[in-house]
């Protein structure tokens, strides 16, 4: 869902009519933003056979919350955050998942199924061709949050002013973020270059 160029997307009065409980006005909104929420939504959480589904929780978070919106204007930064939020929420539930199943495990499972997850990993890096897939393999290799900021900043095109919105501080701590993302991905980059040199001298 990069950020829109030239205004909104959909007309305020549309917004205004959805808000007073129009269910044709809101399923207007949804048709507009429903292809950009779930691109936005595949590129944070990296599983596409789980997109629909959290598409479908922003978008039901979207109709309970919708009489919320102050005021029109800040409809689109309000359902990125929306979205940002439902993504979190599946990716710490996906974590509790691994971590729940992994302790199920024995150790020499645990080191079975590493070993056959990094190569897999090492496998699909080979063949990545495009500037997204790069992108996206580099955030792998840092946290959640520098991942979902990054990908928004970098991949989705938004701007200082939209992230403020977003993440609700102001500028100056946002680029103080980004750089510090920035530098944990390179450092992430510089790791995974080291680890293949290594590899290569066992070999």
């Amino acid at each position: 869902m990069p950020a829109s160029v030239g205004g909104m997307l959909i007309d305020f009065e549309l917004i205004k009519r959805a808000q007073k409980g129009d269910s044709a006005a809101f399923n207007e909104v949804v048709l507009t933003y429903r292809k950009r929420i779930l691109g936005t939504i595949a590129r944070l959480i990296a599983r596409p056979e789980d997109v629909e589904d959290v598409g479908q929780e922003v978008f039901l978070r979207l109709y309970f919350s919708l009489d919320q919106l102050r005021t029109p204007e800040v409809f689109e930064p309000w359902l990125y955050r929306l979205t940002v939020n439902a993504a979190y929420d599946y990716l710490r539930k996906q974590r509790r998942r691994q971590e729940s199943r992994m302790a199920d495990l024995s150790e020499q499972q645990v080191m079975l199924a590493d070993a056959a997850a990094g190569t897999r990993i090492e496998w699909d890096d080979q063949y990545r061709k495009s500037v997204r897939d790069t992108v996206d393999a580099l955030l792998k290799g840092v946290s959640e949050d520098d991942r979902i900021l990054l990908t928004l900043k970098e991949v989705e095109g938004l701007s200082l002013k939209e992230l403020e919105k977003i993440y609700r501080v102001n500028e100056n701590a946002l680029k103080v973020r980004l750089f510090r993302a920035r530098q944990r991905v390179l450092k992430a980059l510089e790791a995974g270059k080291s680890a293949v040199k290594a590899g290569s001298a066992r070999t």
